[in-house]
């Protein structure tokens, strides 16, 4: 009896290390969808487009390799960049795709896959076509005549903050409504992504990216696939897509086609 005590206890003592649990493969193998959490406001990379209801963009695109990979389906589960980082850990969703800047601060609490879009992200401008010549550095935009309007909760709102703390900031919830509200003077500014400025500057003529071949200083990062911590296995299955989309040339047909990366000749 003794020795069958001693065993159970070993067995509970192994279960947080073993494979005793099912992980996030097994999980999505039995529900037979993937839960894919996104904010959807974010074009070129996921952008719930309001006339057909489907998201479209890289992250969109690379979502449904990955759910083609396990032969399930994809349950798109809405988020926020203010609560990204607290659905992620309470598992709302299995992975998370909206753009998602690579970072410390988020690597120190949840898990980050390998990195794509490198070299492609930098923080820059959206401003009205008719004042692109005002607007030449972080200097130029430190006013308080400027009106800067940012979405909470992402990389955007801090580095507004901690950059531009003379200029007048305001913030809008709706992500994806701040290029229309530039372009319609209810503010000067959006501090985006290089190519989210070069996406909007295509699909509206009143907007402008004059900062976008030169985005400023210390903000150069990449992109990856947000996951909990702990799940060595699906970080690696995770990985392995990514390079095999890497290895087959597929991954670069994608930035070049969303993120503007030059081809290879």
């Amino acid at each position: 009896m003794k020795r069958v005590c001693l065993m159970i206890i070993a067995a509970i003592l192994l279960l947080p290390f073993g494979r005793l649990e099912a992980g996030h493969l097994e999980d999505i193998a039995v529900r037979g969808t993937i839960r894919i959490g996104t904010t959807g406001d974010y074009i070129p990379m996921s952008y719930l487009n309001p006339a057909t209801g489907e998201y479209e963009g890289i992250d969109a695109e690379l979502s449904r390799i990955i759910a083609d990979s396990l032969g399930v389906a994809i349950e798109y589960v809405p988020t926020t960049w203010p609560t990204l980082a607290a659905d992620m850990q309470a598992g709302k969703f299995d992975i998370a795709l909206c753009g998602i800047s690579r970072n410390f601060a988020r690597a120190k609490t949840m898990a980050m896959s390998d990195a794509y879009g490198e070299g492609l992200f930098g923080k820059t401008i959206l401003c009205r076509k008719t004042d692109a010549k005002k607007f030449k550095s972080v200097a130029d935009l430190n006013k308080p005549s400027v009106r800067i309007m940012i979405n909470p909760g992402g990389t955007n709102e801090k580095f507004a903050r901690a950059n531009l703390p003379n200029a007048t900031l305001i913030v809008h919830e709706e992500n994806a409504d701040i290029p229309i509200q530039i372009a319609e003077g209810k503010a000067d500014i959006m501090i985006t992504e290089t190519v989210e400025a070069v996406s909007w500057v295509k699909r509206e003529p009143r907007l402008a990216a004059p900062l976008v071949d030169k985005p400023f200083a210390g903000t150069r990062h990449s992109c990856g696939i947000l996951m909990q911590k702990g799940d060595q296995e699906w970080l690696n299955y995770v990985n392995f897509v990514l390079a095999e989309l890497r290895m087959d040339g597929r991954l670069e047909q994608l930035e070049v086609k969303y993120l503007g990366r030059k081809p290879r000749k």
